[in-house]
């Protein structure tokens, strides 16, 4: 049995990228430029696009605790830049979430009128698709 442990477990790769098109002015775009104001936020964002990873993977790669990890990881997630992709079994047999970076670009837009956005939207969609 100590064959199967750690296991690679179930990881999703994510789909075909979407755009995400923020605009400054709004409280979810305040949230997401917070929680990129943090170095170590920003280098566990760049881990995972190098590869997915636990938390405990991540915390040795940025060289940070894992309750910081954590911390860090629940911000991303709520900010839709990570989510959790699937699942992999310590040496121990515990289970442990990995984490992976959400696809797709996003645009963060200044100014505009708010007729204007799903024109603004569909154009940088198109662009980046």
């Amino acid at each position: 049995m100590s064959g199967l442990l750690p296991s690679e477990g179930n990881v999703e790769t994510g789909g075909e990228p979407s755009p995400r098109v923020h605009w400054l002015e709004d409280d979810e775009t305040e949230h997401l430029i917070g929680t990129l104001a943090c170095d170590t936020a920003r280098k566990i964002l760049s881990s995972l696009h190098d590869a997915p990873a636990t938390a405990a993977e991540l915390a040795t790669e940025v060289e940070t605790s894992i309750q910081n990890t954590r911390h860090h990881l629940g911000n991303l997630t709520e900010a839709e830049l990570v989510r959790i992709a699937g699942t992999r079994y310590s040496e121990k047999g515990r289970e442990m979430k990995v984490y992976a970076p959400v696809d797709g670009p996003f645009v963060v837009c200044v100014g505009g009128d708010e007729r204007d956005r799903e024109g603004v939207t569909d154009a940088i969609s198109s662009f980046l698709e």
